[in-house]
């Protein structure tokens, strides 16, 4: 089945996949070929696709999903191929996302540090399974 992984800057991926393992918002779905047609909307997360026995990690910061035809597309803002995401990097947004939501005593948008902690965590997992 073919994949492509969609920016508003860029086509981050489009290519022959085996199997493909996305994060929506109301859980992990794992899609292979002939499933059924599907649109859902997707939660930040690793998107997980299988070429031919290797794996391949991508970073996706929310986004749709829509399987039809055996043509998988994921238009999303963000995505990161995990073995170019900066690990260094993003090991310091999680810990500046992890301080802000600890400090009892700082005005802070707990949503906004939530969110940028998710993005982190899914870099840094997409990133370290490579």
């Amino acid at each position: 089945m073919l994949l492509k992984i969609i920016t508003h800057e860029r086509i981050v991926f489009d290519g022959e996949i085996d199997e493909l393992v996305i994060q929506t918002t109301s859980g992990q779905i794992g899609i292979l070929k002939d499933h059924i047609p599907l649109t859902t909307a997707m939660a930040i997360g690793v998107t997980k696709a299988k070429i031919a026995d290797k794996y391949r990690y991508f970073a996706t910061m929310g986004g749709i999903f829509q399987f039809k035809n055996n043509e998988a597309t994921i238009l999303t803002d963000v995505c990161e191929d995990g073995c170019d995401i900066d690990v260094t990097r993003a090991n310091a947004a999680k810990n500046r996302a992890e301080a802000r939501l600890a400090d009892a005593t700082a005005k802070v948008d707990a949503d906004r540090a939530q969110a940028a902690l998710a993005r982190s965590l899914a870099r840094l997992q997409a990133a370290l399974k490579q």
